[in-house]
């Protein structure tokens, strides 16, 4: 394994924990907290956040492991071989199918229809509390659990990957 290749993915498996801690804070208190805001204090919240998200280092993070993960998971895929190999790749598969995918499927599209409603309607407060709260939120525990298996994978197989004799 080159070195670019083991630094690339020592910090991958530091980014992936990281995303996935965020998307941990959202589904463990952040969405519940903005559930119990008095009115319509948890939907203006969260607009803005939905607004503020693609301004930060968040997205950028969150966009570049996007391209990272297509890197890792072709390189080990053509360059590697053995379990060590399969793990490394399967991680890189694991984040752009349940991060980053998740993402564009689910959420985004969630997030979008509640960024055009009016805060005050009672349609909107029913969307919330309805349809947006439990779908986001199930959908981004789907991308917590995908960016810590991603994060163990690839930690597991570049553990594999380094020869005995190195270790």
């Amino acid at each position: 394994m080159s070195l670019w290749f083991f630094v690339l993915c020592q910090f991958s498996i530091l980014a992936y924990a990281i995303l996935g801690g965020v998307f941990l804070a959202f589904s463990d208190f952040i969405m519940r907290a903005l559930a119990n805001t008095s009115g319509t204090g948890g939907i203006e919240a969260m607009q803005v956040i939905n607004r503020e998200v693609f301004r930060y280092v968040f997205m950028i993070l969150f966009i570049g492991m996007a391209a990272i993960s297509v890197l890792i998971a072709g390189y080990s895929g053509f360059n590697q071989s053995g379990p060590a190999a399969y793990l490394i790749a399967g991680a890189a598969l694991v984040y752009l199918i349940g991060g980053f995918g998740v993402t564009v499927v689910f959420n985004v599209p969630l997030n979008e229809v509640l960024a055009t409603m009016d805060t005050s309607s009672k349609a909107t407060h029913d969307f919330w509390t309805n349809s947006y709260l439990p779908r986001w939120t199930f959908w981004n525990s789907v991308r917590t659990v995908a960016c810590i298996l991603a994060a163990g994978l690839l930690l597991i197989g570049l553990v594999g990957s380094v020869p005995a004799s190195a270790s």
